[in-house]
């Protein structure tokens, strides 16, 4: 299961579709204080794939780091178009991806996370 947080209704849609098309299951926030209500009660998130710069308490750098201290189990791929990520700004298991991204670096990113993630067990 992949959690796509995005505040801007059409990337949010864009994401998921890909992620969907790859085979994934989506599940869908529109800020962090949303997606830390679903990381909540979904046990099944295995990523969360979130953009940078959204309205709310935390932006998706704040997020990266909530779900590395509280649910290690779970990757993060974070994206922009504006930001660029410097060394020690996200989990060391975290990835990025640059927006625009094509499905396939999305894809990837995604898949390489997951490796990185210990399973259950």
């Amino acid at each position: 299961m992949v959690l796509v947080v995005e505040d801007e209704p059409f990337v949010r849609m864009m994401g998921a579709d890909l992620l969907d098309q790859a085979g994934y299951d989506v599940l869908l926030a529109s800020n962090a204080d949303e997606a830390l209500r679903v990381l909540a009660a979904r046990p099944d998130v295995r990523v969360v794939f979130t953009d940078i710069e959204m309205p709310g308490s935390l932006d998706g750098l704040a997020l990266a780091w909530r779900i590395h201290d509280c649910w290690p189990r779970i990757g993060v791929v974070v994206t922009s178009g504006r930001c660029a990520i410097g060394a020690g700004a996200m989990p060391d298991e975290g990835l990025f991806v640059a927006k625009p991204y094509a499905a396939p670096t999305l894809v990837r990113q995604i898949e390489k996370v997951m490796q990185r993630i210990p399973s259950e067990g």
